[in-house]
């Protein structure tokens, strides 16, 4: 009776892994052999330290050691020690506690895994991920430095190479609390954009403008004169966007831009003639 749920605290090792330390506490009750009911009261502590590493596939991977079960015995008579000190060997034993820290390990690996699995991205080709470096622990966070494989994406049927070039890490931002925070390069947002730069391509009509006046002759008329003199009034006109150079990205702290190049070529079709 009396079973509280465990108390379980987690630690980042610098240089090594993960700490953790389990609380259980409970009370037991059964027949005494003296005769009677009593109970014991149980509190045991579990510290486990693990090792964050990296396999021969290149995956980050946890693993457990160092785990034992240490009896925190409160103040009590010499035979409630004995007794407490019996029991608890087996019983403990039985609550099987490294092991579930193991398989706890193991799940959190299940997700390490996927990190190296190719990713499909449709006609733009497929993206690979693989662990440049080993991981790296510090008190505040753990750094993981992925590599982009180089010919990962596709543009036009063709393969796009990465830049070689590593640019250093600058300083990482403060921590926040349950936050993970995701730094991506600008040569590496800026192949994705090169990559999806056809995207970018649109054909506009003045049903995709909605809440601003219709996309006719006689409103773009009102802009540019030169329209109306040469142009029937209240004619539909498609815009057509395209995007002519590679876009381009640029990273500073706490803002980034994206400058995309792109031609508008206004086409009206009347009905007495061709575009």
């Amino acid at each position: 009776k009396d079973l509280r749920p465990p108390v379980i605290s987690l630690a980042l090792s610098p240089g090594s892994g993960l700490f953790v330390a389990i609380l259980v506490q409970m009370t037991i009750t059964g027949k005494s052999f003296i005769g009677g009911n009593m109970g014991i009261a149980l509190a045991a502590n579990l510290p486990a330290s693990s090792r964050l590493w990296q396999d021969a596939a290149g995956v980050p991977r946890f693993s457990c050691r160092d785990c034992h079960i240490t009896l925190v015995s409160p103040q009590s008579s010499a035979l409630t020690r004995n007794l407490r000190a019996r029991f608890s060997h087996t019983f403990l034993v039985a609550l099987q506690l490294c092991p579930a820290v193991d398989a706890v390990l193991n799940l959190v690996n299940a997700k390490f895994t996927t990190m190296i699995s190719e990713i499909p991205l449709g006609t733009a080709g497929t993206l690979r991920c693989a662990l440049l470096n080993p991981p790296m622990m510090s008190e505040a966070f753990i750094e993981l430095d992925l590599e982009v494989s180089a010919a990962a994406w596709c543009r036009e049927g063709k393969e796009v190479n990465f830049p070689m070039d590593q640019p250093s890490l600058t300083s990482l931002t403060p921590k926040r609390d349950a936050a993970t925070q995701l730094i991506l390069s600008a040569n590496f947002l800026g192949v994705e954009l090169s990559v999806l730069q056809a995207s970018f391509n649109l054909d506009i009509s003045h049903n995709m403008v909605l809440g601003l006046p219709p996309l006719v002759t006689t409103v773009l008329g009102a802009l540019i004169p030169e329209i109306s003199r040469v142009l029937p009034p209240s004619q539909p006109v498609v815009i057509e966007m395209r995007e002519m150079k590679v876009p381009v990205v640029t990273i500073i702290p706490n803002k980034s831009f994206v400058q995309l190049f792109s031609t508008a070529e206004l086409q009206v079709s009347p009905s007495d003639c061709s575009p």
